[in-house]
């Protein structure tokens, strides 16, 4: 006789397990949504609905967590941590609807969450241009036409090899090509809108003429995305979320291109300054949904949306390494996740490799954040990080 454990992360390869030992189609669909476990955490609850819950989930055979002090006073405003398998949560969502103190429309929460979380069929609309992020991670290619970015400012400020760089970049497996014309490095000066346009549009309009893949604008400011949204970009890529900018929204929706929403604590200048956070993941996600939020109503479509959880923007070495090992949680939100972290200085300190010699720990971050559920990979060695990506798809995908 022999044993082992195994790990399964979703239905899918719970299905495949069970498909294995030749059990019946019925038999699969009962079963695997037990062989599943969700750890669902939830703010803002008041402490009655809190303990109903818990209650609920105990009669099924699973749990929820709650504090003492919930239990022993009045809070509109607690935590828990719900802990059960896919099945027992469907089950409880069935009894919650019943109930009153905000569970039902919880229970509706928890569904939606549900069908959000590891979704395998996300399709990104940008412009003209449909991205199928399902079927395996994308690669931005970073290109920065700035004199004093951190990695390669200077390198490609000359508008002829900017260009050149892009196509480039494009044979070399890139699925997107992000141009920047504004430092956002720790301790960066802002430059104005008209000097950002300079930079950037040339470069955008020649691109566009002879590019296959969409070009995405790394701005955040309203004036650079409408100019470059009219020279032929497809998509936006935000770092403030649209804390800074809220025009920039309406300019997505107008022209039907992708956003892409990134957290960042404070501002380039301010975000190196002793960043701290209560809960890092759960501040992140709830203010990515935030920003999600103003970009639907402001007429940005879900399937035009990408959330960024802002490696290195207001975050210490740790929180970049939390972050990235716990990439999946942000999957909750239903949108595609990209993650940024070519390069960075949390892998020089880690290493003590300058800027140039951060390829490999580079590579080993980009493995775990696919890993992890990554759908774009923002990078700049487009060749080296499309092989890391492959190969990392093709293990997990055995």
């Amino acid at each position: 006789m022999d044993l082992r454990a195994i790990e399964i992360k979703d239905l899918e390869e719970a299905a495949a397990e069970l498909a294995a030992l030749n059990v019946h189609k019925g038999g699969i669909g009962i079963m695997a949504p037990k062989a599943v476990t969700r750890i669902i955490k939830i703010r803002g609850i008041d402490s009655v609905a809190l303990n109903i819950l818990k209650q609920e989930m105990l009669s099924v055979g699973g749990d929820c967590g709650v504090s003492w002090d919930a239990f022993i006073r009045r809070n509109r405003n607690s935590e828990g941590i719900l802990i059960g398998t896919v099945a027992q949560i469907g089950e409880v969502c069935e009894k919650l609807e019943k109930q009153p103190f905000g569970l039902s429309a919880l229970a509706q929460k928890i569904r939606a969450l549900e069908a959000g979380y590891g979704r395998k069929d996300l399709v990104l609309r940008a412009g003209k241009y449909k991205l199928n992020l399902g079927k395996r991670a994308h690669i931005m290619g970073v290109l920065n036409v700035t004199p004093d970015s951190f990695s390669d400012g200077g390198m490609f400020f000359d508008r002829e090899y900017a260009v050149g760089r892009g196509l480039k970049m494009e044979s070399d497996g890139a699925d997107i090509i992000d141009i920047g014309g504004e430092s956002t490095r720790p301790g960066a000066k802002p430059v104005t809108a008209r000097e950002e346009c300079r930079r950037v549009i040339p470069v955008v309009k020649a691109l566009a003429k002879r590019l296959q893949v969409p070009i995405s604008v790394d701005t955040s400011k309203s004036e650079v995305a409408e100019e470059a949204l009219d020279a032929g970009a497809a998509m936006i890529n935000d770092v403030t979320g649209l804390r800074k900018d809220r025009r920039i929204a309406k300019l997505a929706g107008r022209h039907k291109a992708a956003l892409v929403l990134m957290h960042m604590k404070g501002s380039p200048r301010t975000m190196q300054k002793d960043p701290n956070y209560k809960d890092l993941m759960s501040e992140i996600a709830e203010s990515l949904r935030n920003s999600a939020a103003i970009a639907a109503e402001a007429g940005v479509s879900g399937n035009r949306i990408v959330v960024d959880p802002g490696i290195g923007f207001g975050k210490t070495v740790g929180h970049n390494l939390e972050i990235i090992k716990r990439l999946g949680e942000l999957k909750s939100l239903g949108y595609p996740v990209m993650v940024g972290p070519s390069r960075k200085a949390f892998i020089g300190k880690i290493t003590g490799a300058g800027s140039e010699g951060r390829a490999f720990g580079t590579a080993a971050a980009v493995a775990i954040a696919i890993t992890n559920g990554a759908d774009i990979i923002r990078v700049h060695d487009v060749k080296e990080m499309r092989q890391v990506a492959q190969i990392t798809e093709a293990i997990s995908n055995v």
